[in-house]
């Protein structure tokens, strides 16, 4: 037992073996050139496609959920901003108060207490306002990394659905699964550039 290994086979490696074992057979496909051959060619370098989809599809899902964390930190930082511009609102209001109740000669602190808490609200508006701001800037970059993700999915899948064809087209030497398998292998590739060029 110690020098037996376990191996797990992806989906296209059986027919991977099974094409090399048949290279000489001499099955014509598209373009003249055996069957076995082709698809071995196509699955390997579609699969190799396929990798880098799915890597850069986990990467964009990644930057996604990082963007969203970033948007709800800063959503909570603009609340508590709001939060305390109502508490100097509340102060203000009673300094309001005090200054019609008291007597004449104390009326000028407390306007200065109203125009200070004027001014102290009008700072803690704006650092509210970039806070929210800056949230929904990244809000917007999480919705853009997530349609890309969806892109990502897409090409992959369409890819996964050519090595299928792939290798039912190799098991049955079918002419038309082998142009099924050239033409989603192309969607994929296709949606997959759609995605690097953020359409």
């Amino acid at each position: 037992m110690s020098g037996d290994s376990f191996h797990v086979h992806g989906p296209h490696d059986h027919e991977l073996e099974h094409a090399a074992q048949h290279a000489a057979e001499g099955h014509h496909g598209i373009g003249g050139g055996s069957l076995t051959n082709q698809v071995a060619m196509f699955t390997a370098l579609i699969a190799t496609v396929g990798a880098i989809f799915a890597y850069a599809g986990g990467a964009t899902q990644a930057n996604a959920g990082l963007y969203k964390n970033n948007a709800a930190i800063k959503k909570t930082e603009a609340s508590n901003q709001w939060n305390f511009y109502q508490a100097k609102s509340s102060k203000q209001n009673l300094s309001e108060l005090a200054a019609v109740l008291v007597a004449d000669d104390k009326k000028p602190a407390y306007q200065k207490e109203i125009e200070r808490y004027k001014l102290e609200k009008a700072e803690i508006k704006l650092a509210a306002d970039k806070l929210e701001a800056e949230a929904t800037e990244w809000d917007h970059k999480s919705d853009e990394q997530m349609h890309q993700h969806h892109r990502w999915a897409q090409a992959t899948t369409a890819l996964q659905v050519a090595i299928a064809l792939a290798a039912i087209a190799l098991l049955t030497k079918k002419k038309w699964l082998e142009w099924g398998m050239f033409g989603v292998g192309g969607v994929g590739v296709i949606i997959g550039i759609a995605a690097m060029l953020h359409v």
